[in-house]
């Protein structure tokens, strides 16, 4: 299975990777033309289970799973070693993103210290799974982050049903390719074709920002109510002003 050409650099995603979900996700609605209350981000309640280390970013790579029935294991004895050579032939860094067809009844893990290494091993940074991980701590000295349901003890009947299509975690569909930023505040997947002119826009908002509403709100020393007011509402109009030349849209202020 052949991968597309990638749309930024590994300096870019570094890049990225620097600023919170939300801080991307700021540069991100001045240029999309998704449907900002649908698309690309997470619609139910993921949990980081390894807030401290930071956000992770990378192109997805997908595979569904059912770890409660075990014929998938006598219907594709070659699935796991299949599956192995389609992760290893995508471009890195990649985020695993894994459907769980057991949801909501969700009983095994796809994830243990095994698979977060062997899966480091192959370029991944970290998954976003609808199921469950198992050995948190393990995982994390892997260095491989994970947003997903909750915790199990076992693996069950786990296999790789299907790879390399489309999947839906946390009611979002998310297509493999596509460029994910993640941390404890949940995910943000890049519709194809807006990754170009994402880190430019994340850069001029974070820059808009502080340069006008939160240096407005941090200079209120001394100031008295209708002042301080008075000079909340002209850094927000200005933070409009600045986002509408660059990008027609006036922002979240």
């Amino acid at each position: 299975m052949e991968s597309e050409p990638l749309a930024l650099s590994h300096s870019d995603l570094l890049e990225l990777k620097r600023w919170n979900t939300p801080t991307i996700y700021n540069g991100w609605e001045q240029i999309t033309q998704a449907d900002m209350t649908r698309e690309g981000i997470n619609l139910e309640e993921p949990t980081d289970f390894m807030p401290q280390m930071g956000p992770m970013v990378g192109w997805a790579v997908t595979v569904k799973i059912e770890p409660s029935n075990p014929a998938h294991r006598q219907s594709r004895p070659d699935g796991w070693p299949e599956y192995r050579k389609y992760i290893a032939s995508q471009p890195g860094p990649k985020i695993v993103v894994v459907q769980d067809l057991d949801k909501p009844a969700v009983i095994g893990s796809f994830w243990g210290e095994v698979n977060s290494n062997i899966h480091r091993a192959l370029g991944c940074v970290g998954t976003i799974t609808d199921g469950a991980i198992r050995d948190v701590d393990e995982m994390t000295n892997a260095g491989f982050k994970a947003l997903a349901r909750r915790f199990c003890v076992g693996h069950a009947h786990v296999h790789p049903v299907e790879w390399g299509g489309e999947v839906e975690v946390f009611g979002q569909r998310i297509q493999p390719g596509q460029l994910i930023h993640a941390d404890k505040h949940g995910f943000l997947a890049i519709p194809k074709g807006e990754e170009t002119h994402l880190l430019e826009a994340a850069r001029f908002m974070d820059s808009n920002e502080c340069q006008t509403v939160i240096a407005a709100a941090r200079s209120g020393s001394g100031l008295t109510t209708d002042a301080l007011l008075a000079q909340i509402d002209a850094a927000g109009a200005e933070f409009g002003k600045r986002a509408k030349e660059k990008f027609g849209n006036l922002g979240e202020w």
